[in-house]
Parts: C-alpha cells; structure tokens; sequence
C-alpha cells in the first residue's frame, strides 16, 4: 500500500518499527538519526510514531539525537544544565519549565540570526566586535535569568538550598510569591530583548 504524501504545510511522518528502523513515508525510504538531525537544521518539520502503535514519539527520537551528537563531542549542554533540568522532574515547577526553556531558546535564536548577520557583514569589510558584544551581553541575561530560575530558593551566590521552616504555612505562600513575581519579572525582560531585535 503506497503511503500518503503530506499535505503542503503538513509535517513529514516518520515511522519507527520494533528493529529501530525509521521509515520515512514521504520518500518511501529508511533514514537514520543523522538524516533526522539533518532535517531539523533544515527547517523541515516532521513527527515520529511508533509503527506498531501509532503511538507519537517525537520527543524521545529528538532527545536521542541529542544524545548521540553529545557523544560525538559537540557538548552544547553543560553538566550543571543537565543536573538543574533532571532536577525538575517531578518538581512543583516542572509545568513550568518546558514554557520557559522555548520561549528562552526562542529568543537566543533571534539573537542568533543578528550575529550570524553581523558576521556576514564582517565579511564586507565592516567592524563587527561592537554588535557582537551586544549579541553577548543579551545572550548573557537570558542565560544569568534561567539560571536564576533553576535556583529560585537557593541563596544568592551560595549554591545551597536556604533554610526552611516547614511548620509556617505562610512562609510557602511567600516564597511562591517571590517565585512568580521573578518569573514576570524575566517574562518582561525577555520580551523587551525580543522587540528589541525586531525592530533592528
């Protein structure tokens, strides 16, 4: 039986069979991760299911290729990162962070696109150091802002969690409080830098 083509706008489906075989039922042909990662730095949009279930497993396969370009040596992910992020799971503010990591690496990726323009026009002969310290130093707010983030309740400059005193109820309220106003705080922020890059 001969696959559907998608429709134009409509992402790609691959399929992935018990052996891990991934089929790509667009062009009637296996392809590995690489291909995958490939696709994704191409802006081609495309979702996995499981063949037999039909079950999306999308977020696993990313992950995977995640995986495997770490272990290649392209360490994007630093330890600490890595440690904050497994933290989470199963964390109060685990619904929390998924939001704020792609609003977060959308905004880098702006700032991405003015440094790679800025490296182009370096090519033409111009000075680029100047745009590309303001490239850093936005760059740099969004990462101090997620770290401060993944550490809410640690003290400022310490590293340690502050101590508790579990039999006042309102010293919860507070700290959630506390919790919300410096994730708005960051929202705004992160939405200046974002209107500032589009008006450039």
């Amino acid at each position: 039986m001969a696959e559907k083509k998608p429709a134009e706008g409509e992402p790609i489906t691959i399929k992935k069979y018990a052996n891990r075989r991934l089929y790509n039922t667009a062009t009637s042909s296996y392809v590995t991760l690489d291909y995958l990662a490939q696709m994704v730095k191409d802006g081609d949009e495309f979702v996995v299911n499981d063949a037999k279930t039909g079950e999306d497993i999308t977020r696993q396969v990313l992950t995977h290729i995640i995986v495997e370009e770490e272990s290649k040596g392209t360490n994007l992910l630093p330890i600490s990162f890595l440690r904050h992020l497994i933290s989470f799971y199963g964390d109060s503010l685990q619904a929390v962070v998924p939001n704020y990591l792609e609003h977060t690496m959308q905004s880098f990726a702006t700032n991405q696109e003015a440094l790679r323009k800025t490296m182009q026009e370096a090519l033409e002969g111009f000075n680029p150091f100047g745009q590309f310290e303001e490239v850093s130093k936005q760059n740099m707010v969004l990462f101090e802002n997620a770290m401060k983030m993944f550490s809410p309740f640690y003290a400022e400059g310490k590293g340690v969690k502050p101590k508790t005193n579990n039999s006042n109820g309102g010293q919860g309220a507070a700290d959630i409080d506390e919790m919300r106003a410096k994730l708005e705080e960051m929202q705004r922020q992160l939405d200046s830098l974002s209107g500032d890059n589009d008006k450039k």
